[in-house]
Formats: C-alpha cells, structure tokens, sequence
C-alpha cells in the first residue's frame, strides 16, 4: 500500500479543498499543490487559508499576499504563469513560517475557476511531495519512482544556456548565453556542476554515462513510471553540449568552461554572472584522453539509447563518439596536466579507466571487435577504491565481464564488493551507511549500490548485492535513527539549505549575495531531488548551508543514485526484489 499524503477529495460547486498538513517542524510546515485548470485562465488567484496563524509565506513561483492576520494568503499569478490553459495544473509549493510546532489544515480555491467566481468544481488533489513509502516485502520499503522523477528534477535544476518552453523549474531562466564566445564556439547548454555555475567535463560526462547506462540496462524503470519522456529530455541537454565541445576537423575539445576560483568568488544566481567564463580545450599539444574518452563513452551510449527514438540523432552520437576516441587514443595524457588551470577543482588520476568505457560502449554500439580488444587491453585487475567520476576501473571491469564473462573481470568486481559490504574492511556509520569519505558519502554509497545492482543482473552475488544496494539506498531516503532523508523534498525531514546559490536566491528581481549563503533560514526555493554530500562516519549531519563539505549537491552526486533507483524500480517491476534485511536503525514514523 502506497502511502502518498496525497489527499483528494470529489468537490461540489463552490467548495474548497481540505487537506490535512501533517508535514511539519517547529517553526514551519512545508507543502505543495496541483490544481488541474478546467477552463482558460487570463490570470488567476487561489485563496490559501490555515486554521492556524502563519507569519510568513516563502513561495516563489507566485506573489503571496498576508490577510487575516497569517490565516489567510492570496496567491497571485506572476507574469511568466499568467497564463493557465484547460489541461495544464497548476502546482505551487511553499513553506511557512510559524511560532511553534504546530500541525494546521488548510484549504485552497482558485477565483473563477467554474466562471460563476466560485473555486473549482471537479474531483482534484492537494498533495505534499514529501512522503512516499511502500511497507516492506518484494515491492520494497519505498515507492522509488518519486525520487527518480524527482532527480530529473534536479538535473533540469541545473541546466545552463537557453531554457526550453518547457522548462519545469520556474525560478531558473536563461544563463550563460555567451558561453563560448571567448574562442568564437557556441558553448552553451549542458549542466552547471554543482551549487556554483562552473560546466567542468569529466564529471559532466561521468554523470552522463551513468545515467544513461541504467536507461539501457533498466528501460523498464521509465517506461512503467511514465518517465521515459522526460528521461529522454533530460539527457539530451549534456549530450547536445557535448557535441558542441567537440570540433573533429580541428582535433579540439572543449572541456571546461569557466574559472572555478573566479566563479566560487561568486554568490547569485546563474542568470546574473558578470564574471568571464574563459573556454579550455585539449588538443594534439594539450591532450586530455580522460575527458575525452569518457564524453565519447557518453555519446556512444546515447547513441545507443536514442537508436530506435530518434536514429539521425542516435547516427550523430555515434559518429561524433568514434573520432573523439579516437583524439583520445591517439593524443594521450590527463586533461588536468594539460592545460592549465583545468585540474584545480577535478584532477584526474588517470585515463586507462576512461578510454576503456569508450572502448566498451563503441563495441556495443558498433559490434566492432576492434574496440572490444582495445578494451581488453585497458582493463586493469586491481580493486577499485570506489565508482567515482575519477575512477571506473570496476566499471570497465563489470562492463567486460558483461560482454565476454572474462573470469579476472567478474574476479575483480567481486572483490571490489568485498571490500564494501559489511567485513570488507569499509567504515560504516552506527545506522549502516557504507562511509567512503567526508567528500559526498552518499555519493560513494549510491553508486556502489548502482554497481552492485548491475553486478547482481550480470550475475554476481545477486541476492546478497541487491539486499545490500536496498539498505543503502533506503538509508539515503530515511530508513535511519533520524529518520531523515538526504534526498531534498523527500521524506517528513530532509535538508532545507543546500549549498546551492540559485536555490539560496529569492524570485528575480529581488537581490542576491553573498549575505544568501550566510543565512539562517531555508533556501527560498527547495531544491527537489538533489542529493546532498550527506553525515560524517559518526552518522552526524548539520543542514547549513555554509557546510559544502555535508550540504553540497553536484551531478555526479545524483548520478550513481538516481541509476541504483532505476536498478530498484526494474525489480520491483519484475517482482524480483528481495526483501530487504531488517535495518540497524529503523525509523519509527514506519
């Protein structure tokens, strides 16, 4: 049974919704709403009233107006939402500012929504975004699908250059329009990297590659959650900036753009840099075979994963992903020796690892057994620290006993495993995190369960890895002493202030410093889906926002998790979930 604090109710004419708030701190509650529009709206306003006094409404994508003294808000349209057709919802979250603990109700009416000046008349639904548990047993402890639409989320969160119509995140507009225009290229587009605005390449395209690779191992996952669609949308915003970085006539690829000191100087959103944004390039002189060798491992798995979608697409990927290999091949070295200024925030440790995953995903793309045995050849045996940006050598081994069941390659990922499940020699916190480092310690066990869900479909281990990847992955949603979620905007508590600049920034026009990153209160706009670095090896975690250690959120953050989450919705859609072993903490609120 599926619990979503989703409360509907069948309105007659003239009433309002009820809905009962129970996801609440002391000093605020949090929610949101979705109200289908019924007919065509020229400008709107939607009466919210409490039963309890709220002293102050942060809400960003309309203006809130303070009546009856905190009881009542009237919520009025901006001019980028004036406009509401029959078909599209309405959705508006806010939080409130209140005194104490309390636990109000509230309902909400739109003006005119049935034109006789009433509000709506039709069944509809006001739901907070913050709850979604399934109980235990072969569908799991969590409904995984909201997290995974949610990390879409994030990610469009962090998209740079010219927003689309589309565009679900409304506190975002057009940023870095000039990006490029240094070197007389178009550069813009792709993801900002994490709460700064620098577009860094290695990890964008580790990001990438991820994601990608859980879409093509777990299709199922998108299609059965009705994400499919807009995992395609998402995805294609890096792989469109990747094509653009990459000028094969002139051996020249762009991997940074950007200062990471100049741009960390800065605190404001993206839309309002001033600061230049110099472009940095590998060439024949300068080579980066890391970078490149992992954005062409991107492409060639986009190409992969848009063949039977859009094949004039899929046939650019591809095409572009063989010469780039190629540059990376021919012209070897790590990015961040290259070229100065490149290596400060990112530095590679190596190239072997990412030219083997190019390797592996140009074999598949292309059944060329050439690049099969190139991936042989890069392959390395040693055990893996971790799945991170910097290093898939246990990638490029899964991958290879994937495609030949090579025994030293299966050997390797077992014992990378070994090492990470409980007697393996890894730090793990009081409540059962596997801890790897201070540096994004959900991040490192997060794409380990992603491995281990690959590792169990190849194979490997497979009900003692997918147990193990549950535990983790329900730890990073709540399944902890605290009960507390390091996945923002899921769950009863979860972080409120990233270390994010644009979600810390109110509503253009109003101003943004660097007094926004010192204060007290949440972020103006919740960062939904973004997964922060997460708690220490003791299991201790503060949400401030100055915290970058703990509080900061990047895309390769999300991208091991949001693929162990497809891993997750593909067994629960099978119903080959096992259950998950009892949790060393488990949170109460179950």
């Amino acid at each position: 049974m599926l619990i979503l604090f989703l409360f509907g109710i069948i309105l007659g004419q003239a009433a309002s919704l009820k809905v009962s708030m129970k996801t609440h701190w002391s000093g605020g509650v949090t929610g949101s709403f979705c109200i289908p529009i019924t007919q065509d709206l020229h400008g709107w306003k939607a009466h919210l009233i409490f039963d309890h006094v709220i002293n102050k409404l942060d809400v960003s994508t309309c203006i809130a107006e303070k009546k009856q003294g905190g009881k009542e808000f009237v919520l009025t349209n901006k001019p980028f939402n004036k406009e509401e057709h029959v078909g599209d919802k309405l959705c508006v979250d806010f939080v409130g500012h209140t005194d104490s603990d309390i636990n109000p109700t509230a309902t909400v009416s739109i003006e005119g929504m049935d034109g006789s000046g009433s509000s709506f008349s039709h069944t509809t639904a006001l739901y907070f975004t913050m709850e979604f548990f399934s109980p235990g047993g072969d569908r799991g402890l969590y409904d995984y699908s909201k997290p995974l639409a949610n990390s879409i989320l994030f990610y469009n969160a962090q998209r740079s250059g010219k927003l689309p119509a589309n565009n679900p995140i409304k506190w975002r507009g057009d940023s870095a329009l000039k990006d490029g225009s240094d070197v007389g290229v178009d550069l813009t587009g792709g993801w900002y990297d994490a709460g700064d605005h620098v577009k860094f390449g290695l990890p964008m395209a580790a990001t990438a590659h991820l994601l990608l690779w859980s879409y093509i191992q777990w299709p199922d996952a998108y299609s059965s959650t009705s994400l499919t669609d807009k995992f395609f949308d998402m995805i294609k915003w890096p792989l469109d900036y990747f094509l653009k970085c990459w000028i094969p006539s002139k051996n020249e690829f762009y991997m940074q753009v950007g200062n990471g000191d100049d741009d960390h100087h800065f605190w404001g959103r993206a839309e309002d840099m001033k600061m230049a944004r110099p472009s940095l390039k590998n060439t024949a002189s300068k080579p980066g075979s890391d970078v490149a060798g992992e954005t062409a491992a991107a492409m060639a798995a986009g190409s992969i994963a848009f063949k039977k979608r859009d094949h004039a697409y899929s046939t650019k990927l591809l095409t572009a992903a063989k010469s780039l290999y190629v540059f990376a091949k021919t012209y070897t070295g790590k990015y961040s020796q290259s070229v100065q200024g490149a290596g400060q925030f990112y530095s590679s440790s190596g190239y072997t690892d990412e030219l083997c995953e190019a390797a592996i995903w140009l074999y598949r793309a292309t059944k060329d057994q050439k690049y099969l045995n190139d991936a042989k050849g890069f392959v390395e045996t040693a055990w893996a620290w971790a799945l991170s940006w910097d290093d898939k050598k246990v990638a490029c081994q899964l991958m290879l006993y994937q495609e030949t069941q090579d025994d030293m390659a299966g050997k390797a990922v077992i014992g990378f495993m070994k090492s990470w499940l409980p007697g393996g020699g890894i730090t793990y916190t009081p409540c059962g995190l596997a801890w790897r480092d201070q540096w994004g310690s959900t991040r490192y066990a997060a794409n380990t369960a992603f491995l281990a869900l690959m590792a169990a479909d190849a194979g490997l281990e497979a009900t003692k890895y997918r147990k193990w990847a549950q535990s983790q992955i329900n730890y990073i949603l709540g399944q902890n002493k605290q009960c507390f979620s390091y996945v923002i905007g899921f769950g009863k508590k979860f972080p409120r202030n990233p270390h994010h600049r644009s979600a810390s920034c109110p509503m253009i026009p109003a101003p943004c410093s660097e007094a926004n990153l010192h204060s007290s209160g949440p972020s103006p706009h919740i960062l939904v889906g973004a997964l922060v670095g997460g708690p220490d090896a003791k299991g201790a975690y503060t949400d401030k926002r100055e915290d970058y250690v703990h509080n900061e959120v990047a895309c390769d953050y999300n991208s091991g998790f949001h693929s162990a989450l497809a891993g997750l919705i593909h067994l629960t859609h099978t119903k080959s979930l096992p259950r998950a072993d009892t949790p060393k903490c488990p949170c109460s609120v179950h």
